[in-house]
């Protein structure tokens, strides 16, 4: 197999170089990421890396945006975040809560009214939705794949024709299913009559200065209707084996109306995600609250793991705030350790089956020597919160 050639482009987001004496140095980092990426075959294709670290944001990428007119991967490289985009679901429906406007306990009948008259759906919540906790699952969640999608008639339509049973109760269990978010943003956007890009956009990517990070409407045939600049900055998207899937900017999915596209985003853009999770970039405080807000966990999925707005809180050797997300030509991950203020994103254009999560947080515990801050034993965690 041809060896792949490792390029680390390096900078600062915060502040300029490491402070004097500090052992975080560009290539120690680089040696980390690499070690952890060459487990995992890329090519064709590859990965950005953002790393975040003794305050300073630094960017690891390898391999190849295009294949076939040999566009490499650079941090500004736009990527499809999959699930990855349900944190900023989560960001936007914690500011509305801390803001007064809605309550995680409102039931999603109050706004999708549609669903008034229906049954078992009217039990449902935001925050179960947004925790996965509703109880709904739909074919479309889970293999074997179908290939029917949903017209949003059609949605509302099976919606209102869902039924709980033992192990589908709102509330009282932990199911994943992407549907509920799809429900939730319908929910967002008829609670404040706006598109749910708009307002991801306006109340949370503008005020981070995320000026890459999009949701873009799809047009009949799934490509994203991104600005001609931003779709040539998109990367082409490989299988676990290798093979192209689709054109660059394509989104996928059993959902076709307006706002049910996955988004896109850069390493760059990314990293001041990031940052204002770790409370490290200067931001209304409101919008700050929101953020640590989605990071606390609400249901116990295992004795180690806990379910907040999206993301998951892992208690393992060290905490561990975190997300990732997969489709069949795209891995993402974003993960955090707030104590120690150390972050990572992984975004590559090759299917692998959420292998983001355990190269993410191999990357981070290695990291965490460099700062000084030595890995516990595993201890009996805490009780959730």
């Amino acid at each position: 197999m041809m060896r792949l050639a490792f390029v680390a482009l390096i900078t600062a987001l915060m502040a300029g170089s490491a402070p004097a004496g500090s052992p975080v140095t560009d290539s120690s980092v680089e040696r980390i990421i690499a070690r952890e990426l060459a487990t995992w075959p890329k090519e064709p294709g590859g990965a950005a890396v953002a790393v975040r670290i003794a305050g300073r944001s630094l960017f690891f990428n390898e391999g190849m945006a295009d294949q076939a007119t040999k566009r490499p991967i650079t941090s500004d490289s736009l990527f499809n975040l999959a699930s990855l985009g349900k944190v900023f679901d989560a960001t936007l429906l914690a500011l509305a809560v801390r803001q007064g406007e809605l309550s995680l306990d409102d039931p999603v009948d109050k706004y999708v009214t549609e669903l008034q008259q229906s049954g078992d759906i009217r039990k449902v919540t935001l925050g179960q939705l947004a925790t996965h906790t509703s109880g709904l699952l739909l074919p479309q969640d889970h293999p074997p794949w179908p290939t029917e999608g949903y017209a949003l008639p059609d949605f509302i339509r099976v919606l209102a024709a869902w039924k709980a049973d033992k192990r589908h109760q709102p509330g009282k269990q932990h199911i994943y299913t992407h549907a509920g978010f799809i429900l939730l943003h319908l929910a967002l956007e008829r609670r404040f009559r706006s598109p749910i890009g708009d307002l991801i956009d306006a109340r949370v990517l503008k005020p981070l200065g995320m000026a890459d990070t999009i949701l873009p409407l799809g047009d009949e045939s799934g490509r994203a209707q991104l600005a001609p600049a931003l779709l040539e900055r998109t990367v082409q998207g490989y299988s676990e084996e290798g093979q192209a899937i689709g054109a660059t900017g394509d989104v996928q999915g059993y959902y076709h109306w307006p706002g049910t596209a996955q988004m896109y985003s850069s390493a760059r853009d990314m990293a001041r995600f990031l940052a204002a999770n770790l409370g490290e970039l200067p931001i209304d405080p409101a919008l700050q609250a929101a953020l640590q807000d989605g990071q606390r966990g609400i249901f116990p999925m295992s004795r180690r793991v806990t379910q907040g707005l999206a993301w998951e809180v892992n208690r393992g050797p060290r905490l561990i705030v975190e997300k990732n997300g997969g489709l069949n030509n795209t891995t993402t991950y974003i993960g955090m350790m707030s104590d120690e203020k150390l972050g990572i994103v992984v975004l590559s254009n090759r299917g692998s089956n959420n292998a983001g999560a355990p190269i993410g947080r191999r990357i981070m515990l290695g990291l965490v020597g460099l700062i000084g801050a030595e890995v516990p034993r595993t201890k009996k965690p805490p009780a959730s919160m």
